[in-house]
């Protein structure tokens, strides 16, 4: 085998007990585009999704030394800011138990987090190399320069690679991304263990019981907006959007559907409802293949990007949630962090509009940016209250590596988290962000009691009920009775 790519299992302690049943389990995109990519280019490829298959660290490196690989790639990556850096304690326990019982086999270590803090991630883990940037051709001049038998010591002029020599460390310039995606091949879902992974449960509020089988698919990669609290951009150097042609996207839905059953999917796109014409293109093949009414699509639209002459179209194609990132009740705190480009009537217009389409909407907000106070906290949870969406994300500002907020942090000497599971907004050792004038912990208790006031408002059950039934309810109170254990909540 030339390249196990690895996915490593840390789920449980990202999500403590929500990994049981009410966390999604998401399928590993970036390992199987990657995957795709090498295994066109003449590789022999594996991928083991050790967080899916819930392989222990023992479990996993022994399915990968069997492989008997030129190249283990420990894949630490997501399209979302909080997807990479939370799974960083899980790739390092990898990397070093392996070490222990292979230490001839190559590891390399590449994502979002790597890519953020390359010569720190050198430093810290136990990977040979690390991959700053997409990682396609790296990976792939990689595997060639070990093949021809290069030791690790030796120096590698491979674009996007972090290594060692003589114990000192060294770096190549980044590799150029693909401009093109049309080149990209359709992501290897062949290798992946596709009864394993599960949608979230308010994605399924109208089939509750029906979360698998569940895919995730791209349309574009990046987002050419600068929000301070996003780090998403670290993995391809600058702010930007690329476009998947949309009859790739439209033949990779219908692949899934055909080959899987596929009904609930995820657009991980940063920002799917931007360009309108990318997305009537992949709207209207799909509805002339008649997949629209099979599918329960959700993406991610903005606010000051959404128009009512959309919508329509989008429910038709089976798009039937989106979720909008309002993040903070006060306009001053989203100007604050750059997201103050439309007003409370605008958000309010835009949600009343998506209803009005069939659309139902995931809120998105964050306690804790730097302008928050209790008072502006409250303005948060007032308006997610007040707009009653059928589900809302209540975040607590982090400052994730690559983002404007980390660069801040270190550059003025903020107290950062001591371990990169405290980056987990579900973790014992969670440790959000302070502010201006609060602390980590006052964020994270307001957090969390916000969390229950909303998902217990009578109001919002109500609507819950009229519009998914009891059975959405009752998922809904259970997921409620499973209380996170913290460590970090205010002493006094």
């Amino acid at each position: 085998m030339d390249i196990v790519l690895i996915k490593p299992n840390n789920q449980k302690k990202v999500f403590q007990a929500l990994s049981e049943d009410f966390s999604g389990i998401e399928p590993p995109l970036w390992l199987i585009l990657m995957a795709a990519y090498l295994r066109e280019s003449g590789a022999t490829v594996s991928v083991i999704d050790a967080e899916a298959e819930n392989l222990s660290v023992e479990e996993t490196i022994e399915r990968a030394v069997t492989l008997k690989p030129v190249l283990v790639s420990v894949v630490v990556s997501g399209t979302n800011p909080s997807a990479s850096t939370i799974n960083m304690p899980g790739a390092g326990l990898f990397l070093q138990e392996i070490k222990k019982v292979a230490q001839d086999i190559p590891t390399v270590l590449c994502g979002l987090h790597p890519s953020a803090l390359p010569e720190q991630t050198m430093k810290e883990e136990a990977a040979d190399f690390v991959v700053e940037g997409e990682g396609f051709t790296t990976h792939l001049e990689l595997v060639a320069a070990l093949k021809s038998k290069k030791d690790i010591g030796d120096e590698f002029c491979i674009k996007g690679l972090w290594y060692r020599k003589d114990r000192r460390i060294f770096s190549n310039p980044r590799a150029e991304n693909i401009d093109d995606l049309g080149i990209l091949p359709m992501p290897a879902w062949d290798l992946l263990p596709m009864d394993k992974y599960r949608a979230h449960n308010w994605h399924c509020f109208s089939h509750i019981k029906e979360r698998q089988p569940y895919a995730v698919i791209y349309t574009s990669l990046g987002c050419p907006f600068h929000c301070d609290f996003c780090c998403i951009n670290s993995i391809f150097g600058k702010p930007g959007i690329r476009y998947r042609p949309p009859q790739q996207v439209v033949e990779e839905v219908e692949y899934l559907v055909k080959h899987y059953g596929m009904r609930n999917i995820k657009i991980l796109d940063e920002l799917f409802v931007s360009k309108w014409s990318h997305v009537e293109a992949i709207c209207d093949g799909i509805i002339a293949k008649g997949l629209g009414e099979k599918l329960n699509f959700w993406a991610y639209g903005r606010i000051d990007s959404v128009k009512e002459h959309m919508l329509k179209k989008m429910k038709q194609a089976g798009i039937n949630w989106l979720a909008y990132g309002i993040e903070a009740g006060s306009k001053k705190v989203r100007d604050g962090v750059t997201k103050g480009r439309f007003t409370q009537d605008d958000i309010k217009r835009v949600i009343a509009m998506t209803h009005d389409a069939g659309i139902e909407v995931v809120s998105n907000f964050i306690f804790g940016l730097p302008d928050d106070d209790m008072e502006t906290m409250q303005e948060t949870l007032d308006l997610a209250k007040e707009l009653n969406c059928a589900y809302a994300n209540l975040y607590c500002a982090m400052a994730y590596p690559g983002s404007k907020l980390y660069a801040d942090a270190v550059q003025q000497g903020t107290p950062l988290p001591k371990s990169w599971s405290a980056y987990s907004q579900f973790s014992k050792d969670c440790l959000p962000l302070a502010t201006k004038y609060l602390s980590g912990p006052q964020v994270l208790k307001f957090r969390d009691e916000a969390f229950d006031n909303y998902f217990t408002d009578p109001r919002y059950l109500a609507r819950i009920e009229e519009r998914f039934g009891l059975e959405a309810v009752n998922n809904i109170k259970k997921m409620c009775m499973v209380k996170l254990v913290r460590n970090n909540y205010p002493k006094d």
